[in-house]
């Protein structure tokens, strides 16, 4: 851990707990800080309070106070998901109180080599393949954090200067993290995602920015070629860049030629032999490998992780097969894009279940997919009227169900030998459950519950 004095006698208000806000807490307490701790909601777990307060934290729940606002505080550390619009974080914004993420504090204290992965989808798969990768050659620590579940400041406070450290970090996170800088950043692609929270599609792509904003031509910019706006976004990068694509071919990057990968113009590994399925992952093999690569990994060690690497839980998660029928887990799928490269993964019908909370968005982009992949639909959540509309609009059946849980069995229904039964509801699912792990979560406990076997 890198030692830094900016937070010495400081007056710091942590907003939000989660892993990451009670981890900043305790760590800032160590850098010298007079921390405040708020959390809107009051913690079902006394422990965590009792927790921050040993360490002389004083903790606030059960609102955001804009009394808080008047007491000074120099720095303030938010959780990611908490909205800028939030008044408590609009009263800060509007008197020039610097608002950081625990992002930001954990580049502040790492010591060691950062790589650094955002993009709207398979941000979590490529993180995971560019660490076990490194990993493979590495003679220190290779250990990812971030938005993977795992809190960067908690992983950098045990790294020493020779170890790398792969972060997967969102907008949210990216937003409160201006001086960040990894040698490595990689961008797997960017769709209009989160304008809720950004409000504007150039709010989002700036926010993803800030993970290249501090390079410079001396560091690398792994980045999908796929489109010409994704290319020319490059361009506003003063790193060195390096592109990534399935449908490109660039001599400067990784990228698939008749069914062969390769880097810079070698060969690496054919496309058949990585374990993970869909073309979505062909492309986060890709951006992997340029990280790998870059980073001085040998072919056998790439090659040794995907073609035994079956992939991330919830992100397109191979459940079981019963009875000749396949099940998936695709819970990660918030978001139109995520179903519509799902779908194209598979050659066999699919049972697709799919709905959640309605953010205002219509999916008659899905309409191809489901005509040409999905043999029925289990429609459940807030949307579940616009996703059978869609359905029908594709000519396939569709059935409400309460929500993924209950759609189980419905699916089971309507299936046949041969077919797959995904979940992957294009949705965020906070309608109905508190986040899209416990909704994948409960799902294979229904697969379970119905096939009387364990997950695989």
């Amino acid at each position: 851990m890198k030692k830094i004095d900016e937070y010495q006698g400081k007056k710091v208000l942590v907003m939000g707990f989660g892993i990451s806000g009670i981890n900043a807490a305790h760590l800032l307490v160590k850098l010298g800080a007079n921390v405040t701790a708020n959390d809107k909601a009051t913690p079902k777990n006394n422990d965590i309070v009792d927790d921050l307060e040993a360490d002389g934290i004083r903790v606030i729940t059960g609102d955001n106070p804009i009394s808080l606002a008047n007491e000074g505080f120099d720095v303030v550390v938010k959780n990611p998901g908490i909205p800028y619009d939030n008044p408590l974080v609009a009263a800060f914004v509007k008197q020039g109180t610097p608002i950081i993420t625990e992002a930001e504090l954990g580049w502040q204290i790492f010591d060691g080599h950062l790589v650094s992965v955002t993009g709207s989808n398979g941000k979590t798969t490529t993180t995971t393949l560019t660490q076990l990768m490194i990993a493979e050659n590495a003679k220190h620590q290779v250990k990812y954090a971030g938005n993977i579940g795992i809190s960067f400041s908690k992983i950098a406070e045990d790294l020493e200067p020779d170890d790398t450290l792969v972060t997967e970090l969102s907008s949210f996170q990216l937003l409160g993290a201006p001086t960040i800088h990894p040698h490595i950043a990689i961008i797997t692609n960017i769709f209009s995602n989160h304008l809720d929270y950004h409000k504007t599609r150039e709010n989002y792509i700036n926010a993803k920015l800030n993970i290249t904003r501090n390079q410079t031509k001396d560091d690398f910019l792994v980045i999908n070629w796929d489109r010409d706006e994704w290319q020319k976004i490059a361009q506003r990068s003063q790193a060195t860049i390096v592109p990534f694509s399935r449908l490109n071919k660039s001599h400067e990057g990784s990228y698939v030629e008749d069914g062969m990968i390769y880097w810079r113009g070698q060969e690496v590994m054919p496309t058949k032999d990585i374990r993970l399925i869909g073309p979505q992952n062909v492309e986060n093999a890709l951006a992997a490998i340029a990280a790998a690569k870059l980073s001085g990994v040998t072919n056998d060690a790439i090659k040794k992780v995907l073609t035994t690497f079956s992939g991330v839980r919830h992100r397109l998660q191979y459940v079981m097969e019963y009875q000749e029928r396949l099940f998936y887990n695709d819970s990660k799928s918030t978001d139109i894009e995520a179903t519509e490269v799902a779908l194209q993964g598979f050659d066999r019908p699919v049972i697709l279940l799919a709905g959640g909370l309605d953010r205002g968005y219509t999916f008659e982009r899905l309409v191809p997919y489901f005509k040409k992949h999905v043999k029925a639909m289990i429609v459940f959540g807030e949307c579940k009227d616009k996703m059978k509309d869609a359905g029908n609009q594709a000519g396939v059946p569709v059935v409400e169900s309460e929500n993924a849980i209950t759609a189980v069995p419905e699916a089971w229904k309507l299936s046949e030998p041969g077919d797959v039964i995904l979940l992957s509801p294009a949705n965020a699912s906070w309608d109905q459950f508190p986040s899209f792990e416990v909704r994948g979560d409960k799902f294979i406990e229904a697969v379970e519950e119905l096939t009387g076997k364990k997950e695989q």
